[in-house]
């Protein structure tokens, strides 16, 4: 039975060049019938321009959880470091 478990298992690859991330301070969030597509957003302060670092497209249940799993995360977070307070938050836009 281990050796079935085993087999089911997911393996997550994190290749190179994924790994050093991209940073971003904006999200902008967008949605269709079959989709949600969020881009992350690099806001540099007095730069007129800021380049989508990157953009994840994903199924409406896939967004579902991911909203789970940022929920689960964010409570672990604020219990160990305490509160986030967001600054300047603008209806369909995450800033961090």
């Amino acid at each position: 039975m281990e050796n079935k478990e085993n087999q089911n298992q997911l393996q997550i690859q994190l290749r190179p060049e994924t790994a050093d991330g991209k940073y971003s301070n904006l999200a902008m969030i967008g949605h269709g019938p079959n989709e949600f597509m969020i881009d992350f957003i690099f806001a540099a302060p007095g730069m007129p321009q800021a380049p989508v670092v990157s953009r994840v497209i994903m199924t409406p249940e896939n967004a579902k959880q991911l909203l789970f799993a940022l929920t689960d995360n964010i409570k672990k977070y604020e219990a160990q470091f305490g509160e986030i307070m967001p600054r300047n938050v603008k209806p369909g836009i995450a800033n961090n």
